[in-house]
């Protein structure tokens, strides 16, 4: 994979869920290809929404040990979106002009602003395009 590509909340809930195997596998594996070839790309939001639900809703609430370490090793390289006034103006066009919700809104206005042209999530509908990005469901 050359190109950028966004990785949406869900690929690391999935990456750490024991009883999803399948989906585990493909969500590490876009994962390790992120941070292996840098082109992995996630924002403050992913980083957010994933630690709520590791300390919520987890079988076993991630510690916060175990989180500090996940944010070192995993989000801090790939964390390339930061909240801004400019990236809440493009989720606002992006909420007006494709009727998502706002937190969707928010993640492609964040996968537009860092060029990506692919990004992963099932929460969006599989093939559709928003200015450049393909949505992917990588368990589709």
């Amino acid at each position: 994979m050359n190109a950028k590509y966004f990785l949406d909340t869900n690929i690391f809930v999935y990456a750490l869920n024991p009883n999803s195997s399948a989906k585990t596998k493909v969500s590490q594996r876009l994962i390790e290809e992120g941070l292996d070839s840098g082109n992995g790309i996630v924002s403050y939001q992913v980083v957010q929404e994933f630690f709520s639900l590791a300390f919520r809703m987890f079988s076993q609430p991630m510690s916060v040990f175990e989180a500090e370490e996940y944010l070192n090793s995993v989000f801090r390289p790939l964390l390339a979106v930061h909240s801004s006034p400019a990236l809440f103006v493009s989720a606002l066009q992006v909420y007006s002009r494709h009727r998502l919700s706002w937190f969707d809104s928010l993640i492609v206005a964040a996968a537009l602003e860092s060029g990506c042209s692919i990004l992963y999530t099932e929460d969006l509908q599989h093939g559709r395009k928003f200015d450049g990005i393909r949505i992917e469901n990588p368990f589709h």
